[in-house]
């Protein structure tokens, strides 16, 4: 770089330092506008940085080579990244992969020689329902064809020739062809299996109802509450919620914060975009209220990078609520309560829905998951106690205090109390958002999707495990089958290896390498796959196959590397013979 583009990079990364009082949290937020206005990060562009974050010259670069939306090197004016996990793949995902390549003349991995376009896999976008799925920069494209990729890839070129002479750009996606304002919501089933009136439970949930009441409680009753309505986080650990808010709100150091984990990147789930896009105001009253409830006067929504178009619609109910007097000073006209929201960015990295790891991302640090304990209730962000709750989690604390704790516990079962919504992708006819209340068997969810073809459902996303058909009478609930939400339909005519394969090939790719379980036995898994490709897998390997998955079960030090075996695992389990599992 010259000086002058020196100079000015300077001030870019000085601005955006100063809105973070030049601390490291300011770091990733650096690197992804070095990387959007740059189209890289040059090493002029670390030593840059490091001089005026004080940082040493090697963290940044560790920092950027971690994220996949921040990597140092060149990309072109548009990147073009093709979701590869599983739900895009039952979609027709390779042929537009093979069309995308033929059309801008590239391999994945590769720039144009006019470094106009670079073309990538991604991992999942969140839009399992309307796959195959593509980010062009940061706007979404969904429902791909072979004949779509011409039509979007024509419009980029007319893009980048109205840029060349100094035109403004050739226009926006159109809304047909995106994703962003559709999103597929069921809830038309019987009664006794989801909402009334065909709608989802939020829909129905008067604006700041829950929230005023909540304020007219103390702390301590709010937190009873929310203890004994029996929620469970929905993000698939299913820790009790009013727990996690009695942990912090028993912390005296100051000050603590609520954290929205936005960081949905399980494939095959997508349900937290669907409430983000249409019920942020709901997930903002459930932050508020844990606020009030353990003493936090800031809360952060930890937005993912695949996420970045929700980004402006956020900001916007954001500063809707503190005009509104539901964010900022004396909320609720209660004397001390004071509490802000802001969203984060993330920058491409499926570990950091690991509550740690998130907030190490947070920190501007790797996304690497920390050692426990402390739990983050006790030491989390910046050291300080916070709460690290789902989306969903946070969008049915307000119904709770709107409908009543015996209302909440009416719905589902005993250990698993209340509605879920399911995000359902894959071999059905009816894919989308569903509301409906654990127990529900997995019959009867495939029944109301339209996939009673289904030889088997992939539960839990790439984490979870692989339910036969003569399993089907199970229950989604955490006393069963416990999930985070997805549910990914597969036919009677797939093969299961390619199941197998797309879940591990994520799991090499998305570990952090931190620990040794995670960063081999991943590796060796994926070998094992190809090994049953070549009719060479015998019923020795899949001894060996069982002690390893025990072992990551055992010493990974994250649930990444804890749960990523058990999908294969599953499928050697109840499809052996079909996938070519034989004898010594």
């Amino acid at each position: 770089m010259v000086t002058t583009e020196l100079d000015r990079l300077r001030e870019e990364v000085i601005a955006t330092a100063r809105l973070n009082n030049f601390s490291k949290g300011s770091l990733i937020p650096i690197l992804r506008n070095i990387k959007e206005r740059h189209r890289g990060i040059s090493t002029e562009a670390v030593q840059v940085v490091s001089e005026v974050l004080g940082i040493p010259l090697v963290e940044v670069y560790a920092v950027s080579t971690f994220y996949a939306f921040i990597k140092p090197e060149s990309q072109g004016r548009y990147a073009f990244r093709l979701c590869r996990t599983y739900s895009c793949e039952l979609a027709g995902k390779e042929e537009v992969a093979r069309r995308l390549e033929r059309e801008l003349g590239i391999r994945f991995g590769e720039t144009s020689a006019d470094g106009s376009f670079t073309l990538e896999w991604a991992s999942c976008m969140g839009m399992c329902d309307q796959g195959p799925a593509m980010l062009v920069n940061d706007e979404i494209y969904t429902r791909l064809t072979p004949e779509k990729v011409e039509e979007i890839i024509a419009r980029y070129r007319k893009r980048v020739e109205a840029e060349d002479v100094g035109l403004a750009t050739a226009g926006s996606a159109d809304d047909t062809d995106r994703g962003v304002a559709t999103a597929s919501v069921h809830s038309d089933v019987p009664e006794d299996l989801a909402t009334a009136a065909n709608e989802l439970t939020f829909i129905t949930i008067p604006e700041n109802e829950g929230l005023g009441k909540a304020l007219e409680m103390s702390r301590v009753d709010i937190i009873d509450m929310v203890r004994d309505s029996k929620l469970k986080g929905r993000g698939g650990a299913g820790f009790p919620t009013g727990m996690k808010w009695n942990f912090a709100a028993a912390e005296r150091r100051m000050p603590k914060y609520i954290i929205c984990n936005a960081d949905e990147g399980e494939p095959g789930t997508f349900k937290d975009r669907l409430i983000l896009s249409a019920h942020a105001d709901l997930v903002m009253e459930g932050m508020t209220i844990g606020a009030r409830a353990i003493g936090s006067p800031m809360g952060v929504i930890y937005l993912r990078a695949e996420y970045a178009y929700l980004r402006p619609r956020l900001d916007e109910v954001i500063q809707r609520r503190k005009e509104a007097g539901l964010l900022g000073g004396r909320i609720g006209g209660i004397e001390g309560f004071d509490f802000n929201i802001v969203v984060a960015m993330g920058a491409g990295a499926y570990i950091c829905g690991e509550e740690t790891a998130l907030i190490e991302s947070l920190e501007g640090a790797r996304g690497e998951p920390r050692n426990r304990p402390p739990f983050p209730v006790v030491s989390g962000f910046m050291g300080r106690p916070s709460v690290v709750n789902n989306v969903e989690t946070l969008a049915w604390v307000p119904c709770i205090f709107s409908r009543g704790v015996d209302w909440f516990r009416s719905l589902g079962t005993e250990n698993s109390a209340g509605h879920k919504l399911f995000s359902v992708s894959g071999d059905c006819e009816r894919p989308g958002v569903y509301e409906f209340p654990f127990g529900i068997t997995v019959t009867e969810l495939l029944r109301q999707v339209g996939g009673e073809e289904a030889k088997a459902v992939q539960i839990g996303g790439a984490s979870g495990q692989c339910v036969p058909g003569k399993e089907f009478e199970r229950r989604l609930a955490f006393e069963d089958i416990p999930t985070g939400g997805s549910i990914m339909v597969i036919g009677p005519d797939r093969d299961m290896l390619d199941l197998a394969h797309n879940v591990m090939d994520f799991f090499v790719d998305e570990s952090c390498g931190n620990c040794a379980p995670c960063r081999l036995g991943n590796r060796k898994l994926l070998d094992a796959v190809e090994l049953l490709r070549k009719g060479r897998f015998t019923t020795a390997h899949l001894k060996e196959m069982q002690s390893l998955s025990t072992t990551m079960k055992d010493a990974a030090k994250c649930g990444l590397g804890q749960t990523s075996s058990v999908a294969f695992m599953s499928i050697l389990e109840h499809f052996g013979d079909e996938i070519g599992v034989r004898g010594d």
